[in-house]
């Protein structure tokens, strides 16, 4: 008989996975049929047969689980469901501090989450407005100054009709463009000033822009015009512009060809209020039409839009035009090595900064910036209910014991609390999207945005389903494989301690809590240093009291004279001058120049302002060498003032007197330095000031600057500068600029990146002490016992508290210095992108960390006192 035993090691195997019910069943049927083969075939087939035939009884029906007298569903039968549902709420209502704990931190944390979100998802869609997205382009160049490699936007004239010629078929649009700027609207009697763009005729096409009235070909006639929806209401009221005869300027006169949908705010050509037709500058303009008839490749002024060719590549066809304005310049101008390249539209936005002729990013790496601090502020809150959950699991030992000994399986236990979970973050999303609504306002305000919540959007719902299930899994899946691991014997016997190893979870959480919120108030510190930094760099002139005007038409030029004796002789200002460019911006860059002892491999580009004599006075130039121009020396109109930056670049000394030479043959042109002035911080606050050659000129000026009269309040000057302006230049609407709102507008991005910090971090502290406050409480609710003992025997309430407060006092100097060099590396790596940036000193770390330090002692300050103050004789009396 021993020899017709099926292998031992089968009927084990049987054993170990066949359900109780099941198996004395199946073992005799085997054990039959094992007898029946050794009989027919033999014992070494017979025990093969039973080896396979185990083998193929592994099936789900069989495995070991009792089959359930109730109804099921894949995971849940909808009895239980009820039953873990009505348990989650009986709990939530039981113990009501913890509840609103979780659910108004996780409401928090899901509410800075989403908002993020909707930021980010308006940034990715920024541009795409435009059904062309993904084939339109901008055709730009690098170029070589001095060993360094430039990137900029402008390009020469005689470039797009080489690409035409050479590219055509690479292309299916080609359009030239002006610099977008304000423009003077007439209409009868109604004046306005909107930003807008002349463009070649095929624009409205590559844009896409959704016409109201008439066509995409309402470009296509000379005088003509294309008008966004409120710029045309503004204009023209309830009439229909259709037809109607308007100035631009006050100097051409256009037809209204059509009109076009405003463009959404997240799109680069948001303030693209009017198009006119390209050809219609060039006609206009001398310089423009003298670019184009000598064919000037020297000439960057201008941009080019493209749309490449449907069948097209962008990279290939950018890579093909590469030399496209190198083969065709002048031997002098091939030094500068020009590429041609396009920038697609997808990277205008995110990826639009340039180092060296390479990509280094832009906008994007806030985009990743504030994904993970929205990912970090959710897992604060997430964080926040697993420690909670944890620390009480001494409380809920014994229902989980019970649980267990009247047949919950583990996986039942572990849904339960998983119902729990999911319960606790749906009402946390409801309170989220009532924070999102309240918030969402000022939210806009900040980020510079016009979001609004996605009531409509399915998609929106489908997302924060996934949210809320991911939410939950990754709030829940600690506390529910924590507390359904307890053994029930010990549970029910009393003997269960949740040991000396099971706060250390919580411990580590807590760290990774502050460590995260360290880092970001350390950054938000770094973020406001670095604008301070900035805004407190010399700026070489005052700007306090200065307005700019721009001269739009031609009735403001031959009206200088007497503009300023009118205004001052009314004492509304002090002085007032003409310039080439604004205070806040330079408009013109020019190369050409040399002098005596100039290196000749010496690339000399400068930046070139025209000014008139009391140009110096109206913005207060500091002189460190020389004069100022001066109606005494008629000699002045060959005379040029240059800036500190200008003599270092130069590399002379005692530059009054010199000579400078601009052009070259019978075109050159004479200047003597008659000044130095402390470099004027004009354009970006973050980058050194440039080089910069300012000239006497009274006619190639386009802004007028004006300083007021201290000794007068500016809405009395206003107001007198309005009245003279209305009489003097009746054709043009009064609009003006103050310089240092202006200049202000230089930090709007910085300051937003950091008020959106600020904000997070302020939020991110919130969620971490409401999850201390809630620890702070449950600990002091567990040691009652040993306070009252303490108390008996002598300690004080400052003993107490200092014993309460010290382990969180103690995660916390531990997160501060795991936050210090997470914080310090990213942070320097940021400041590098600033040629001018501060220092980040030790002090900023301990700022950072005593403020979280107070925060904290403060949070936890409450409980332990709370505590402490107990009248021992109610904390030790038997229960």
């Amino acid at each position: 008989m021993k020899k017709l035993h099926p292998p031992r090691w089968a009927d084990k195997l049987l054993e170990f996975f066949c359900a109780p019910h099941l198996l004395e069943e199946v073992q005799g049927d085997l054990y039959e049929r094992f007898k029946r083969q050794a009989v027919l075939f033999g014992v070494k087939i017979a025990r093969r047969q039973y080896v396979w035939n185990v083998l193929s009884f592994i099936r789900p029906f069989a495995l070991k689980r009792k089959p359930s007298p109730y109804p099921t569903t894949f995971l849940y039968s909808p009895t239980m469901l009820r039953n873990y549902f009505k348990i989650a709420l009986r709990n939530l209502a039981k113990n009501k501090v913890y509840s609103f704990i979780n659910i108004g931190g996780l409401a928090v944390g899901m509410a800075v989450a989403m908002l993020i979100g909707l930021w980010i998802y308006d940034e990715l869609s920024y541009d795409k407005y435009h059904q062309n997205y993904d084939r339109l382009a901008q055709v730009m160049q690098h170029q070589t100054f001095n060993g360094h490699k430039g990137t900029e936007r402008s390009i020469p004239m005689p470039l797009v009709a080489e690409l035409r010629t050479k590219y055509g078929s690479d292309f299916k649009h080609l359009a030239m463009a002006t610099w977008q700027g304000d423009r003077i609207l007439t209409y009868g009697e109604t004046k306005i000033t909107r930003p807008g763009n002349y463009m070649d005729a095929a624009i409205p096409k590559m844009l896409s822009l959704k016409m109201l009235k008439g066509t995409h070909e309402g470009l296509n006639e000379l005088n003509s015009i294309l008008l966004s929806e409120s710029t045309a209401k503004a204009l023209f009221g309830n009439v229909d512009p259709m037809g109607k005869l308007m100035k631009i300027d006050n100097r051409e006169n256009v037809k209204v060809t059509g009109v076009y949908e405003d463009l959404p705010f997240n799109t680069e050509f948001r303030e693209l209020n009017f198009i006119a037709p390209w050809k219609l500058y060039v006609s206009t303009q001398k310089w423009v039409q003298r670019a184009l008839d000598e064919n000037q490749w020297d000439n960057n002024s201008f941009q080019l839009y493209a749309q490449i060719a449907d069948n097209a590549n962008m990279d290939k066809v950018s890579a093909k035009i590469k030399n496209a304005k190198l083969d065709k310049v002048s031997a002098e101008e091939k030094k500068f090595k020009a590429e041609i390249f396009l920038q697609p539209m997808s990277d205008w936005h995110l990826r639009s900064n340039w180092e060296e002729g390479i990509k280094t990013g832009g906008f994007i790496q806030y985009i990743w910036l504030f994904a993970i601090v929205g990912a970090f502020v959710l897992l604060l809150a997430c964080i926040n209910f697993m420690n909670l959950s944890t620390a009480r699991s001494e409380k809920r030992a014994k229902e989980v014991g019970i649980r267990k000994a009247v047949g919950s399986i583990r996986a039942q236990l572990i849904n339960q609390f998983f119902s729990e979970s999911f319960l606790v973050v749906t009402f946390a999303f409801i309170g989220a999207v009532a924070l999102i609504l309240a918030l969402l306002p000022w939210f806009n305000e900040v980020s510079d945005k016009k979001m609004v919540f996605p009531w409509t959007e399915p998609v929106f719902w489908l997302i924060s389903l996934g949210f809320i299930f991911i939410t939950g899994l990754l709030a829940g899946s600690y506390p529910a494989l924590y507390l359904s691991s307890f053994q029930p014997i010990r549970v029910l016997k009393g003997t269960f301690k949740a040991g000396r190893f099971a706060a250390v979870p919580r411990k580590v959480l807590v760290v990774i809590q502050f460590t995260v919120s360290v880092t970001l108030i350390t950054g938000t510190i770094i973020v406001y240093r670095q604008i301070q930094h900035s805004k407190n760099r010399p700026m070489g002139y005052t700007n306090d009291g200065l307005i700019m005007m721009q001269m739009m038409s031609p009735e403001f030029y031959g009206k200088y004279d007497v503009l300023r004796t009118e205004l001052k002789n009314k004492g509304a200002i002090v002085e007032m001058a003409e310039s080439s460019s604004p205070l806040t911006g330079v408009w013109s860059n020019n190369g050409g120049f040399s002098w005596k002892g100039k290196d000749p491999s010496l690339q000399a580009d400068f930046a070139t302002i025209w000014v008139t004599h009391d140009f110096g006075k109206t913005v207060g130039w500091q002189f460190k060498q020389g004069r100022d121009f001066s109606r005494e020396f008629s000699t002045d109109t060959a005379a040029i003032v240059i800036n500190e930056a200008a003599v270092k670049f130069m590399g002379i000394s005692d530059p009054v007197g010199k000579v400078v030479q601009w052009g070259s043959g019978k075109d050159a042109e004479h200047f003597t330095i008659v000044g130095v002035i402390k470099d004027m911080l004009m354009e970006s606050p973050y980058e050194p000031v440039k080089q910069t050659i300012y000239l006497m000129d009274y006619e190639n000026v386009n802004w007028m600057t004006l300083k007021l009269n201290p000794n007068k309040s500016a809405t009395e000057s206003m107001a007198t500068i309005e009245a003279t302006y209305k009489k003097i230049i009746p054709s043009a609407p009064f609009t003006y600029k103050f310089v240092n709102e202006e200049f202000g507008k230089k930090f709007v991005s910085e300051e937003r990146i950091g008020k959106l910090a600020g904000g997070f971090a302020i939020l991110a502290i919130l969620i971490s002490c409401l999850g201390l406050f809630g620890l702070a409480s449950f600990t002091a609710e567990q040691r009652t016992k040993e306070i009252g003992v303490r108390k008996v025997l002598g300690a004080s309430v400052f003993n107490l508290w200092g014993l309460l407060s010290k382990d969180f006092v103690v995660l916390v100097i531990i997160s501060c210095f795991i936050a210090t060099p997470i914080a310090y590396y990213y942070l320097n790596d940021w400041l590098q992108d600033y040629k001018y940036h501060t220092e980040i000193s030790w002090c900023i770390f301990a700022m950072a960390g005593v403020g979280a330090l107070m925060i904290t002692l403060l949070t936890v300050s409450y409980q332990s006192i709370k505590a402490a103050l107990m009248n021992p004789v109610k904390s030790l009396k038997t229960e």
